[in-house]
């Protein structure tokens, strides 16, 4: 069957002339967006009652842009003022440019990976002696306690903020050939909302080992996959599919 619509569980990108730009107009689809799950912050009581005094504290690790929001939100209502001398390990180049938009960057000591966690564990174990805060969500990989156990250094996890799963009872009657998810808690959204949810014609695009592993688990028949070799990105790998499926 051809695909004329697909519906991607992500907010839709802000940036102009986007992949998905490019796929809608080469492949005339039509493509929505729409978020599976979304965040919410613990209030200020919340991280108390995790006896978490942000005074104690003398490096930030910062995984993702929400962790950076979150972490200022909570110093903010607990009136904490940040001091200069914090230092921020940033996960990633896309991290530390957003951790621009609360402290003047040439002015604060900050260490950036490449990309994974693992990238960095060789800055994390040059300032060991560090007291470290983790603000996380509710949802975190093991492979990040893990590391930071294995460092034996002094840290603390703090659940600064939590994926929540979002109300999409309005697209109970909307039908699209395609679903697109990022997420095992995109795949939990889908069957929360819908829970007789039968795939039927529908395919499923699934990015990562972790949400085939989910959508596989849940009984859904996956029709597409990223990334791989040949298409490391999703819409490449929409784009290869839609261009086999829409010719015939």
């Amino acid at each position: 069957m051809k695909v004329k619509t697909i519906l991607v569980s992500q907010p839709e990108p802000k940036m102009e002339n986007s992949p998905y730009s490019k796929l809608i107009d080469k492949e005339k689809v039509k493509v929505d967006f729409r978020p599976f799950i979304h965040v919410e912050g613990v209030d200020a009581k919340g991280v108390r009652q995790q006896k978490i005094d942000l005074n104690n504290f003398t490096a930030i690790i910062l995984t993702s842009r929400n962790a950076v929001d979150h972490f200022f939100r909570i110093a903010d209502e607990m009136r904490f003022k940040v001091p200069d001398t914090m230092k921020y390990f940033c996960q990633s180049e896309a991290v530390a440019y957003y951790l621009q938009k609360y402290v003047v960057y040439r002015k604060r000591k900050i260490y950036v990976g490449k990309r994974n966690f693992q990238d960095l564990v060789p800055l994390i174990k040059k300032y060991k002696d560090e007291k470290f805060l983790l603000p996380s969500s509710d949802v975190l990989k093991p492979l990040v306690p893990d590391t930071l156990d294995e460092l034996g250094i002094t840290w603390t996890r703090g659940i600064f903020y939590k994926t929540v799963i979002s109300d999409l009872s309005d697209l109970r009657d909307v039908y699209y050939d395609v679903l697109v998810f990022f997420s095992p808690s995109g795949i939990e959204s889908l069957l929360k909302n819908f829970p007789d949810f039968e795939q039927k014609d529908t395919r499923i695009a699934v990015f990562g080992n972790s949400t085939i592993n989910a959508a596989t688990g849940a009984g859904l028949r996956i029709d597409i996959k990223a990334p791989t070799p040949e298409t490391p990105s999703m819409t490449m790998a929409l784009q290869k599919y839609i261009t086999s499926v829409n010719k015939k």
